[in-house]
Formats: C-alpha cells, sequence, structure tokens
C-alpha cells in the first residue's frame, strides 16, 4: 500500500556549509549518516564559492532569484529561477546573485545512487507514475497540494516536505495551486 509521510520541522538539520561560506538545511539524507544520497535547502546570501564534494553528482534548483555560476575551467552558466543544473560536485563553482539572495534545493548522489529533481507548477492536478523501488519526496515551494493515493489523502502548504512511498498499480495524484520540487528516488 502507498504511504505517505510528512516530514516534521524539527526534524530539518542546518548546518554550516563544509567551506564554511553559507548555511544548508538538511531534509533527509540515506540510507546512513555515510549518505548515498542527501536532499537540501541552501542558504545563499551573497556571491561565494560551493563545497567540493568528490564523487558526488549534483542537482541544483535555485528558488528565489537566478544564480551565476563560475566553474574553474572556464564554463560560466547563468540559471534562471527554477531552472535544473546537473554538475560534479568536486567541481564547486563560484555562485554569483545578479538579483540578490536566493535558497537553492540540492539533490546530491553518490555512488550508484539514483534520483531526478523536477521543480514545475502545479496548476490543478498531476499524477505521478508509481516505479517499483522508487519513492517520491515533494517540497511545497509555494501555495498549497492535496497528495491522494488510493487509500489516504494529505493537504500541505509552502514549506511542508512529504515523503510518498508508492507502489506500483496505485495511483498519487496532488491537487492544488503553487510550485513544487519533487524528487523521484531509488530506494536501496
Amino acid at each position: 500500500m502507498t504511504t505517505l509521510r510528512q516530514v516534521p520541522d524539527d526534524a530539518l538539520i542546518s548546518q554550516a556549509w563544509a567551506n564554511g561560506a553559507g548555511t544548508t538545511t538538511v531534509i533527509a539524507s540515506g540510507p546512513d549518516t555515510d549518505w548515498a544520497w542527501r536532499l537540501s535547502i541552501a542558504d545563499i546570501a551573497q556571491a561565494c564559492d560551493f563545497s567540493a564534494y568528490p564523487d558526488t553528482q549534483r542537482q541544483f534548483v535555485a528558488l528565489d532569484a537566478p544564480v551565476q555560476l563560475h566553474f574553474e575551467n572556464g564554463r560560466e552558466l547563468s540559471l534562471l529561477r527554477l531552472q535544473i543544473e546537473r554538475f560534479n560536485g568536486a567541481d564547486a563553482p563560484r555562485v554569483t546573485l545578479p538579483d540578490g539572495p536566493t535558497r537553492a534545493f540540492n539533490l546530491m548522489l553518490r555512488g550508484d545512487a539514483q534520483g531526478e529533481l523536477i521543480a514545475r507548477p502545479l496548476n490543478g492536478s498531476m499524477w505521478l507514475p508509481a516505479r517499483a523501488s522508487w519513492r517520491w519526496f515533494v517540497h511545497v515551494l509555494s501555495g498549497r497540494a492535496e497528495v491522494k493515493t488510493d487509500h489516504e489523502s494529505i493537504e500541505v502548504s509552502s514549506g511542508a516536505n512529504l515523503w510518498i512511498d508508492a507502489q506500483p498499480g496505485e495511483r498519487v495524484r496532488i491537487e492544488g495551486g503553487g510550485e513544487l520540487i519533487l524528487v523521484q528516488l531509488a530506494a536501496r
């Protein structure tokens, strides 16, 4: 049976970046303290260098304002708000903020961990496909949403975090209005 589990606010862990240049709120990581995957929201108040995470693939999305990423090899990216970028965690770019401070959602994957970060509006309803050995994570960036399965439903609003352990053959529907950050993550 598909289960819905809201992440309580007191389970969120705020900590300094590994390089001390900012702070991040770790929403979840697993399967243990030496994580293979990690979900977090970074507070980026000023131009700074990201922490390096060797042997880690990052999926990154600015939540509040556009950013520019400047990599050591000369590559530069201008990312709009909610535009996702994937890069090697060892390539710690410098971030600049053309329109001021922002938060950023990060999905970090190590080893054979698999996942996908999605940022999208919610206007009405949408279906989440259920795959064997995969789960969904939902962060409500703005607005409100009602998540419904065959057996239960939960209403969540801006700032809420929710795990969906969907079983193949069961339907998961999200209804509402606002913006969502979704992560599809292979269960280990």
